[in-house]
């Protein structure tokens, strides 16, 4: 029989506890959050107890230290730090942890405006009445603190004195760069750093300064100060302004060089409700994730859950359904839709020929006309790329032919004016049919065409040995009776995550805005244009979401004890569909939500579908959440799901959704109105517009009221035998009206056989 030695044995156990050393360290930490619900009444305990679980996984206080990235305290409890794979498995089992994940990337969803939405100026120095109250905190790339946006030569009122923010120093930023404007600005670059490296060179200030432009343009858009004669080098020149100028504002920069991580995020969310604001504007976005497992969905939780309202972009990956993101229900998810302007810049070829083209075009060509030649014509026959020399891309054109004119390209690869302006290129004519219903800003002259106007210009070239043409300057031209179109690029719904939650919410002006940039960030996107301006034209649902976070801080100055849900309905029952027939919106409510926001309106509701807590509690049970986790999430430690688990329907949610229909329908949903005006006796009546092929009953068909406050109930009950097969989805509205305020709810139900497009 073998046996083996002791010094055999020592030997084995040493090379055991070796390889799983080597086996531990052989996996490089990664940044996670480790999340732990509702906050704790004493920060310092939230932090030891923070610590404590790290020490379960970490050995020692110094790898403790190391580790941790953010001690969440405020708002929620939780924490950032660097855990391998098997550490952070271990901590998401441990009792009190209600998730762990990654520390993944989230990225930016890239003055006539206000006038286009009806909001009237009515006092003095042109600014709306009230709201110098109005505290509106926003977590994008920072602030350039010059811009007269930011100016609070209108502001003599002091700053409120609940809040308590503060202005950090950095990179060219110090104190003294906030005001009575600006009253608040901090970075957050931990977690950034963490997975990138120190945040150093040309491109970004580690400060809260604005490098990019975004945060800038976001802030302003959603409490900026009025600015006369505001302009892109003439282009959409007037007043530029916010949703309520007379706002404070509050800067959280969590996205660097256009990364933003969870960590960050979430440290922002945290501190700003510390701070004090009243709403959050959030034009950031990533995949959906389940609710807890989504850093701006906790960090909006947990906001809302403390009376801050907060607005977040749907994203920019229209025109696709199921794209949709930012899609909790205590989100307020905005999509981007058209205004009554365009920016149109016309091509003038050597055969007396014009054609009017689409672009941010502020250059104007010094002579009357240069040689006109198409990419595909000169490609660079020795590139290994030459075959996309269609599309101009680096390195596939003879660049003794671009030299000197102007160029056609088409679209969908690569940066074809930095590649024209590069090799001396005097222009391009873009053909992009996708875009062409959108102003983009370019390095050089440029103007863009669809196909159809493409072939004409081709034909051209091709029918002389000496093809010329020009490119003009882009004019501004206005007509109020376009009818507003949700973005091409706007993201659409249903809600992958809720389907019975409709997403967006509400759409806004998200096309075309003019707002604050910071004048070191290029305005093409393009590192080789060098031009330099304080306003900027951009497009984007990063757009629209701070015009509904000014229209919400709107609401909140006439109103500041509303909750965040009360504020989010009267948006929504307020707004106006973009059109009835779907002629110009074929995608309807998936892709504009309740429809187009009328602030003025939404600060006379007459009703409005309040929640707090305790209806998003019983949401959570309904997806499943056990009661342990819903205690800890909500903090409400006595807390029980019921038995019966509560139907994702019975939210008390502005718009009603029904997902998922298999054959025949009969869905029975409760809401519960509060009368938010009238003091006196008042009786509201419900008009239904039925979705096709579907019988709708609501019971009661009127609500008296008789006291301010009162909450009164009523169910809708939705059958069909079968729902239309030739229709994709179905769409209706349940309002309520006292002859004065209407309080419209749209209804969207889909089969579970549909694939929306």
């Amino acid at each position: 029989m073998a046996c083996i030695g002791k010094w055999t044995l020592l030997m084995s156990i040493a090379l055991l506890c070796g390889c799983s050393a080597i086996l531990g360290q052989s996996e490089k930490r990664k940044v996670h959050v480790v999340y732990m619900g509702n906050s704790h009444a004493n920060p310092e305990k939230a932090t030891s107890l923070h610590q404590k679980v790290l020490a379960k996984v970490l050995s020692g206080k110094e790898e403790v230290a190391r580790s941790m990235v953010y001690s969440y305290t405020a708002s929620f409890s939780g924490f950032a730090a660097e855990l391998s794979t098997i550490e952070a498995a271990s901590i998401s089992k441990m009792p009190g942890v209600v998730s762990v994940f990654p520390s993944s990337i989230k990225k930016l969803h890239t003055t006539r405006s206000w006038d286009f939405l009806g909001l009237s100026t009515t006092s003095d120095h042109g600014l709306p009445t009230g709201g110098s109250n109005v505290i509106i905190g926003v977590l994008d790339t920072g602030v350039w603190p010059e811009s007269e946006s930011f100016s609070d030569k209108y502001l003599p009122d002091p700053i409120p004195s609940r809040w308590k923010g503060t202005c950090v120093s950095g990179d060219s930023f110090n104190s003294s760069n906030c005001n009575r404007k600006l009253i608040g600005a901090r970075m957050f670059p931990n977690g950034y750093e963490q997975n990138f490296g120190p945040i150093t060179g040309p491109g970004e200030y580690r400060s809260p300064r604005d490098a990019e432009g975004h945060g800038s343009h976001t802030a302003s858009t959603a409490g900026g100060s009025s600015v006369q004669h505001a302009s892109l080098f003439g282009l959409a020149e007037g007043t530029a302004r916010g949703g309520t100028p007379t706002a404070r504002i509050a800067a959280y920069k969590v996205c660097w060089f256009g990364s933003c991580t969870d960590a960050d995020i979430l440290a922002a969310f945290d501190e700003a409700v510390a701070d004090g604001v009243d709403l959050i504007s959030f034009s950031i976005g990533g995949s959906p994730q389940d609710y807890f497992s989504d850093s701006i969905a906790i960090g909006a939780f947990h906001a809302v859950q403390n009376g801050v309202f907060v607005s977040s972009s749907a994203g920019n990956s229209g025109p696709s359904a199921y794209t949709a993101t930012n899609l909790a229900p205590w989100l307020t998810t905005v999509a981007a839709s058209s205004i009554g302007r365009k920016f149109t810049s016309s091509i003038v070829l050597g055969n007396n020929l014009s054609y009017k083209g689409v672009a941010l075009n502020t250059i104007s060509l010094s002579n009357p006309w240069y040689p006109l030649v198409s990419g595909e014509a000169i490609r660079n026959a020795s590139s290994p790329l030459a075959n996309f020399a269609k599309y101009c891309y680096d390195g596939t054109l003879a660049l003794d032919k671009v030299k000197g004119s102007i160029v056609v390209c088409y679209g969908g690869v690569g940066a074809p004016d930095a590649t024209v302006l590069a090799a001396g290129g005097a222009g391009v004519i873009l053909v992009d049919s996708f875009d062409k219903s959108i102003g983009f800003a370019f390095s050089l002259p440029c103007s863009v065409v669809g196909n159809a106007d493409a072939k004409h210009i081709l034909k051209y070239i091709n029918s002389t040995s000496s093809p010329v043409a020009n490119i003009l300057p882009s004019i501004t031209t206005v007509d109020d009776s376009l009818v507003p179109q949700t973005g091409i690029f706007s993201s659409r719904g249903p809600n992958v995550i809720t389907p019975d939650i409709l997403k967006p919410d509400i759409t806004a002006p998200g096309v075309d805005i003019l707002a604050a940039w910071s004048p070191v960030s290029s305005i093409s996107g393009e590192s080789i244009d060098n031009r330099s301006t304080s306003f900027n034209i951009i497009s984007g649902t990063s757009m629209s979401c701070p015009h509904v976070t000014g229209a919400a801080a709107f609401v909140k100055s006439f109103h500041p004890e509303w909750s965040p849900a009360a504020i989010k309905s009267a948006l929504m029952t307020t707004a106006t569909p973009l059109d009835g027939d779907k002629k110009f919106n074929k995608d309807g409510e998936l892709g504009y939500g309740s429809g187009l926001i009328s602030p003025t309106k939404a600060t006379d509701p007459g009703l409005v579908y309040d929640a707090d807590t305790t209806d998003f509690a019983l949401f959570l049970c309904g997806l499943n959440y056990t009661s342990e986790q819903v205690q800890l999430i909500s903090g409400f430690s006595n807390f029980s799901c019921p038995q019966e688990l509560p139907s994702m329907n019975d939210l008390n949610y502005p718009s009603i959704a029904i997902a998922n229909v298999h054959g025949s329908l009969n869905k029975s949903i409760i809401r519960t109105l509060t009368n938010v005006g009238f003091s006196g006796n008042v009786t509201y009546t419900v008009h239904i517009q039925a979705p096709k092929g579907v019988s709708v009953t609501v019971s009661p068909s009127s609500l008296n009221f008789d006291a301010p406050y009162q909450r009164l109930s009523f169910h809708a009950n939705f059958q069909a035998n079968s729902l239309p097969s030739e229709q994709l989805y179905l769409s209706g509205a349940l309002t309520w009206t006292d002859g004065l305020h209407v309080v419209r709810s749209p209804v969207l139900i889909w089969p579970a056989s549909s694939t929306v497009q």
